[in-house]
C-alpha cells in the first residue's frame, strides 16, 4: 500500500508499507521516532499500534531541533 504522508510544515512523501503495517511503522519509515511525531487521520491523532487503513495522512512533529539561549 502506498501512503502519502504530509509532514506538517515540511514536505510530502509517499511511503510504501505492507498490509500489516501500523502507524508507528509509518513514522519510522519517515525517519522519526514515535516520541517525536504523531500521525493524524482526518485531523485526529491515531494510536501508533493501529493498522494503517488510509492512503493519506498528516504527520505532526512534536519535537523539532532548536537552540537554547
Amino acid at each position: 500500500m502506498e501512503v502519502t504522508c504530509e509532514v506538517v510544515g515540511e514536505a510530502t512523501e509517499t511511503v510504501t508499507v505492507g498490509s500489516e503495517a501500523t502507524y508507528g511503522d509509518l513514522i519510522e519509515r519517515l525517519g522519526y521516532s514515535m516520541h517525536e511525531a504523531t500521525v493524524l487521520v482526518d485531523g485526529t491523532p491515531v494510536p501508533e499500534d493501529a493498522p494503517v487503513e488510509t492512503d493519506r495522512v498528516r504527520v505532526l512533529r512534536l519535537i523539532k531541533g532548536g537552540r537554547w539561549g
